[in-house]
């Protein structure tokens, strides 16, 4: 069993639920992991994933071991065919079943390119684990998806949930550069798999890619798509039809507490304050922001204990 999207989960209320046991009582497998070891490479930065993540191996009686890869390792190359006499001094079919000797479970975080939107959707670091590795691959961000976000955040929605059909708002907000889609996608692609009222709001240009989004609603005008929201999650992300580009950095659009009137906000961290969101919403009761972080946890520990229940 490989966990590499949120297309991965058969069934979302079950996996919530499951992971609210978990959360309730955090120890009651850690024997499951038992002589396991859980390889984390992180071609990329991380500090809530990398951290969540190992307390969850951690919590399953696993050995987790971290490796930064663009600092640490040698260079991979994952072209095929290539004749290697540039900088790169390993091909990933060596590196994948070298690391599954040493690992029971390899965990990978590759971002995007946001240059080539060819390259960056065929997934090439993250489907190259999946092809040349022997165990268990599981996604801890890539160039299109952040999955373990995407459960986290479900399960927050699940928790905090006040109605039978919560209304469930994604807005884009303005950032400093130009930010990946993978948090946006796999929360719509999480959200379409809930009980949810769910829209979708950013500027004209912004619009996520269609096999997305699908059929979700998509306002251009955020104060219509606030309306009546029980949670407002938001998010910066660069525009995918003019690829990895720019285009609007309007101020208008940052979330602020008159914005979100009765609504909880929500965000996967880092947030950039009075950039993305007003310290108001941050610092008010309304922010769901550091229970996230905590639920990123037991959405990694949910995927880790039926990986390795899969055995």
């Amino acid at each position: 069993m490989n966990y590499t999207s949120i297309q991965d989960i058969d069934d979302i209320h079950t996996w919530v639920e499951e992971a609210k046991q978990l959360k309730a009582n955090p120890l009651a497998d850690i024997a499951l992991g038992k002589n396991k070891t859980l390889g984390l490479l992180f071609f990329n930065s991380s500090l809530r994933t990398r951290l969540s993540t190992q307390k969850a191996a951690l919590n399953l009686g696993m050995n987790p071991i971290v490796m930064n890869v663009s600092g640490d390792a040698w260079g991979i190359e994952f072209g095929d065919g290539t004749v290697m006499n540039g900088n790169t001094a390993e091909h990933i079919k060596e590196a994948a079943a070298v690391v599954s000797q040493y690992c029971d479970v390899i965990a990978v975080r590759a971002f995007p390119t946001l240059t080539d939107k060819t390259k960056d959707e065929s997934e090439q670091v993250l489907s190259s684990f999946v092809k040349f590795a022997s165990v268990p691959v599981v996604n801890m961000e890539s160039a299109t998806g952040h999955p373990l976000q995407g459960l986290t955040d479900a399960l927050t929605i699940s928790e905090h949930a006040k109605i039978a059909k919560p209304k469930v708002v994604l807005s884009w907000a303005p950032h400093i550069k130009a930010l990946p889609h993978a948090v946006g996608n796999s929360f719509v692609e999480a959200m379409q798999k809930m009980d949810v009222d769910f829209v979708i709001a950013n500027p004209e240009g912004y619009d996520l890619s269609p096999e997305i989004t699908k059929d979700t609603p998509i306002y251009h005008n955020q104060e219509e798509a606030f309306k009546d929201a029980d949670f407002v999650y938001t998010k910066n992300w660069s525009s995918y039809e003019n690829y990895g580009q720019v285009i609007n950095t309007d101020p208008d659009w940052m979330i602020t507490k008159e914005k979100l009137g009765e609504a909880k906000f929500m965000h996967c961290l880092p947030v950039r304050r009075n950039v993305v969101v007003e310290d108001a919403v941050l610092d008010s009761d309304s922010s769901l922001v550091i229970e996230q972080a905590n639920n990123r946890t037991y959405a990694a520990q949910l995927v880790l204990k039926k990986i390795l229940e899969n055995g």
